[in-house]
């Protein structure tokens, strides 16, 4: 259990955010957020509740929040377009996940976890999603036809007449810049800082990973620059 100091550090955090107090300008208690929001409907989650507690700078209550129900927020924005105090809950939630992760709280690695796939195949390919992935597994919602899908995906992808989406690796080829340039700014924005807190095995596969073609884009500029010179 944190202590009461550890759950100030980490509503500090969230009321330093730059966007906090654009997002949070009061409230009447309407509960019209609460009302038109699509996960109230099906979770234990209102919006409602998100704003009071922030609002009122209830701690304890805010920690107890970020363990499950912020992570049930569809991030649809309908709380947003309906508050007449102009608050937005799901903004807010944002910046509360975001902080969450940076705490590396136990409830962003479980929601998080089944993205890693999708992560390391952004990273080596450069494609967040890719045929292969289709998976019943994975897909349970598509029903039986899924099955269907996957049986003949690779007899379905080399019947599409464009060269680069015979395969079922990847979706389209992504040149070696974009992948380096798209690194860089993963490091930067700190992404990957993120992502070492959440799952460091993934992380260190995923920085050899850039390591080798950040040694291979070099490589290749080498060879163009040698083009030039000739």
């Amino acid at each position: 259990m944190a202590t009461y100091a550890e759950m100030q550090e980490v509503f500090e955090d969230i009321r330093s955010d730059f966007r906090y107090d654009h997002e949070l300008n009061g409230c009447l208690n309407c509960g019209i957020c609460t009302a038109t929001c699509p996960s109230a409907h099906f979770y234990d989650y209102s919006p409602r509740e998100i704003v009071q507690l922030l609002w009122t700078e209830n701690v304890e209550q805010i920690y107890d929040a970020m363990q499950e129900k912020i992570w049930a927020c569809a991030q649809c924005m309908t709380c947003a377009a309906r508050c007449p105090f102009k608050n937005s809950p799901g903004g807010l939630v944002a910046i509360m996940r975001e902080v969450a992760i940076k705490h590396g709280f136990q409830s962003a690695k479980d929601v998080l976890r089944p993205f890693g796939r999708v992560m390391l195949k952004l990273i080596t390919t450069g494609n967040q999603l890719s045929p292969d992935m289709i998976q019943p597994d994975h897909f349970p919602d598509w029903g039986p036809n899924i099955q269907k899908v996957e049986g003949d995906l690779k007899t379905l992808r080399k019947a599409i007449p464009m060269k680069t989406l015979q395969t079922t690796d990847t979706a389209w080829e992504v040149a070696i810049k974009t992948s380096v340039e798209m690194y860089t700014i993963w490091e930067e924005t700190g992404v990957l800082k993120q992502l070492e807190t959440m799952d460091e095995n993934l992380f260190d596969v995923i920085e050899d990973f850039i390591d080798e073609k950040r040694e291979e884009y070099a490589d290749w500029l080498e060879e163009q620059e040698d083009k030039e010179d000739a």
